[in-house]
């Protein structure tokens, strides 16, 4: 049984129709990553599986359980984090501070869990008392990361994790999902580097003007002809989303 299951998922924003019936899984303790080109509706499908947009048809079942509809602090407590491209620090409290709104759904911060991610991310021990604002893009990313941790998910959905950064710090981020995903937690990733995602997942799913165009491993689409003629040729990537996906 998968861990995320949508199916048929058909959704978008006001009047613009995105999703056309899109379906996708993953399984426990997968990477999986989602590419496509602009506006194919990448970003807008992790926004409907984790609620913050609403599904107008289709559903998602997380664990077994239907949650189409549920709201995001609903999901969150069934065990899926969402970290987002844009926005994802709270730029004027400290890292520490930010951690612990990762907790908000529970009674108390768990310690054990913030001295976990401060063991796995030892930039944000480090800084734990400095405005999370002040920081690099990078650690920023972390931060965001790190906060998502905090309730110890079986999901976590990342949207866009190298957008803005460098080179090297990209090749960081990447080694910290997979740190993440080794340690017991599966991991959905919108990403508009194509070949560096498809490089560091199990299993990807290609979208085109809000539908599924190809599934598979991660390296069998870095093989697949079609795939490299149309999303990655050239340089090595896709670019960012458009602001409808």
């Amino acid at each position: 049984m998968a861990l995320l299951e949508a199916r048929d998922v058909v959704s978008g924003y006001g009047d613009a129709q995105i999703l056309h019936g899109v379906s996708m899984n993953v399984r426990n303790d997968e990477i999986v990553c989602i590419i496509g080109p602009n506006g194919a509706g990448k970003s807008t499908l992790m926004k409907a599986v984790f609620g913050l947009i609403d599904c107008w048809e289709g559903s998602v079942a997380f664990d077994g359980a239907d949650i189409t509809g549920h709201r995001p602090d609903e999901i969150t407590r069934e065990g899926m984090c969402y970290v987002p491209q844009t926005d994802n620090v709270f730029p004027n409290l400290t890292v520490r501070e930010n951690l612990e709104m990762g907790a908000y759904i529970l009674d108390d911060v768990p310690e054990r869990a913030l001295d976990e991610v401060f063991a796995r991310f030892p930039i944000l021990e480090e800084r734990r008392n400095q405005k999370a604002g002040t920081m690099s893009g990078g650690q920023q990313q972390m931060l965001a990361m790190g906060r998502g941790l905090m309730v110890d998910p079986a999901l976590m959905l990342v949207d866009e994790p190298s957008a803005g950064l460098a080179p090297d710090l990209v090749d960081e981020v990447f080694e910290k999902i997979l740190a993440i995903n080794e340690s017991g937690t599966a991991v959905l990733m919108v990403e508009q580097n194509a070949r560096k995602a498809l490089r560091n997942s199990d299993r990807g799913y290609v979208l085109e003007m809000g539908e599924n165009r190809f599934e598979d491993t991660g390296a069998a689409l870095l093989e697949n002809d079609e795939v490299i003629d149309l999303y990655l040729g050239g340089g090595g990537g896709t670019s960012g989303e458009a602001a409808g996906d």
